[in-house]
């Protein structure tokens, strides 16, 4: 295919393209407070109608799925791109400087909730398409589209989706547009993503809240007793003490762990890019931590009163929201279990409740369509991409390794800046037009790939 005449396009488009990008950032979509959701949906089924994309809005117990389809030849080689339309809410608001559903363009970047994490990454497939469409009226190989609304909520109803259409879902394999690219600025191939398990600990003690004199030393205190109970569960080496936890872990290949030691490190850097300037890491722990390892972490603890100056009282109820990134093989259901049986054992009147989670995922390094890959994502970026076992985030990807059974990358798109989840999310404009243009390249390279292979 003539892929000069494809970016030529592209460059011709931006201001096209990148209006096309705000009118969907302007959609509110927060899928844990049900915010617009559907509608974001359906707005995307009209953009992906408008440039020729065979498109369904499947209901769900949850959100809708959107999905969409160009078949050439059902034998053909053929590309899934997976994306989501939901974001994270955008509290604190007074620390955004524009409106967060307002994009708004400052020093060569988009602010907008969004467009980092996924909207401005899964449009950019969506205007790849177009642009190649509208040059050569065709696609080299077949691509379906998959982009789901509860991503930001521990995507529960797409297991159920994929599970139930294998057959309207089948391909050779599975690209995600999403993250943040690495700090020094190379392109990032990832082979997977560490799972997720989100739990709430909840203590209540007495009926009410209580006079920390009158009641003192008389009515317990439920954030002590959490407290207490967290003590439990790591040491004073941050490793997690909860029985079996390390069990299941498969042990890193000698080719994951050569990965590592290729990986670019900065560690002032990154210090500096993460608000933390008191890292003092080499590369190489850097990454097995980030990567391969799993974490405890606590998200939040609200208990008792927290706004201006005092107020003596003893709360009467705590709760600690914690979450865990697990690794292969651990399971997140397994985890849970465990979780529950420490807490019985060490504080048997605090409440566990379960929020949601996601299994661990990674596709062999060896895969060929991973080099295919490799080398488009190079050509694009006239770089070559750092390749890295995991992504310390979480996605669904294991959907497509363990349910959908194929191969599965991620390549991010975002600057590593891009504060996701984060005020004042943003996604520089050089990055989202790098976008369309590797999505062109990975698109060519299969189907160039898919004719060596007839040959």
């Amino acid at each position: 295919m003539d892929l000069q005449s494809v970016l030529s396009l592209i460059n011709e488009r931006k201001e096209e393209y990148l209006e096309t990008l705000f009118t969907l950032l302007r959609q509110r979509s927060i899928s844990s407070q049900n915010d617009g959701v559907v509608e974001c949906a359906e707005l995307l089924k009209v953009i992906m109608e408008d440039i020729g994309i065979n498109t369904k809005i499947y209901k769900t117990e949850g959100q809708p799925i959107v999905y969409g389809e160009i078949i050439n030849d059902p034998n053909d080689l053929t590309i899934l791109f997976y994306g989501h339309y939901d974001v994270q809410p955008v509290d604190p608001l007074d620390q955004w400087l524009s409106p967060p559903f307002e994009p708004t363009i400052r020093d060569g970047k988009i602010y907008c909730r969004g467009v980092g994490d996924n909207k401005g990454q899964l449009i950019t497939h969506l205007l790849a398409v177009k642009t190649m469409l509208d040059v050569h009226s065709k696609l080299p190989i077949n691509i379906k589209f998959v982009f789901e609304g509860e991503e930001e909520s521990t995507s529960v109803s797409l297991p159920v989706f994929v599970e139930s259409h294998k057959d309207l879902l089948k391909a050779d394999l599975v690209y995600t547009a999403d993250g943040p690219m690495p700090v020094t600025g190379e392109p990032l191939v990832l082979l997977g993503v560490r799972g997720v398990l989100c739990v709430e600990l909840t203590a209540k003690e007495a009926e009410w809240d209580n006079h920390s004199g009158n009641k003192g030393n008389i009515v317990p205190n439920p954030a002590w007793t959490l407290i207490d109970l967290l003590s439990t569960m790591r040491d004073h080496n941050h490793k997690v003490t909860i029985d079996g936890f390390y069990d299941d872990i498969l042990k890193l290949t000698q080719e994951e762990l050569d990965l590592l030691k290729k990986l670019p490190f900065d560690n002032e850097k990154v210090g500096k890019e993460i608000g933390y300037k008191e890292l003092n890491m080499d590369g190489e722990t850097y990454y097995r931590k980030l990567t391969l390892e799993p974490t405890f972490n606590i998200q939040g603890f609200i208990s008792g009163y927290g706004g201006e100056g005092s107020k003596t009282i003893i709360p009467s109820e705590a709760t600690v929201k914690i979450d865990f990134r697990l690794v292969l093989d651990q399971n997140p259901s397994d985890i849970f279990e465990k979780v529950c049986a420490h807490v019985e054992k060490h504080a048997p009147g605090v409440k566990v409740k379960h929020l949601g989670s996601m299994e661990p995922s990674r596709t062999p390094y060896g895969n060929r369509l991973i080099k295919v890959i490799e080398e488009a994502v190079e050509e694009s970026y006239q770089q070559k991409p750092i390749v890295q076992p995991s992504l310390g985030g979480s996605l669904p990807d294991y959907v497509w390794t363990k349910i959908l059974q194929v191969p599965s990358v991620v390549v991010p798109y975002a600057n590593f800046d891009e504060q996701n989840h984060s005020p004042n999310e943003n996604m520089d404009l050089e990055n989202f037009y790098n976008g369309i243009k590797c999505s062109c390249y990975v698109i060519e390279a299969l189907g160039a790939y898919k004719n060596s292979m007839k040959n």
